[in-house]
């Protein structure tokens, strides 16, 4: 394997994992609130628009975390040693 398998492993899996989040985010911010947001409107208050992006942001940065190391322990087993990017970031 190599630089070209771990991009698209890593950073396309951590994409559709950050898109992924934010459609169960939005699904179960609808259910609970029974309302839809847009927080980036002034019609919206400021707290539910900030708990949102705070709800929004955890949710995507932990599946982009949990996908990459998923992503990182595959290729170890595949190619018998970590991504280059991956080995570099951790001296």
């Amino acid at each position: 394997m190599g630089p070209l398998a771990w991009k698209i492993m890593g950073t396309g899996g951590a994409v559709l994992a950050g898109l992924l989040a934010t459609k169960v985010v939005d699904l179960i911010w609808s259910r609970a609130t029974h309302d839809d947001i847009n927080p980036t409107s002034p019609d919206a208050p400021i707290a539910r628009a900030v708990a949102y992006a705070a709800l929004t942001g955890l949710a995507v940065g932990a599946a982009k975390t949990l996908t990459t190391r998923k992503a990182a322990q595959f290729y170890a087993n595949s190619a018998g040693h970590l991504p280059q990017a991956i080995r570099d970031e951790s001296v």
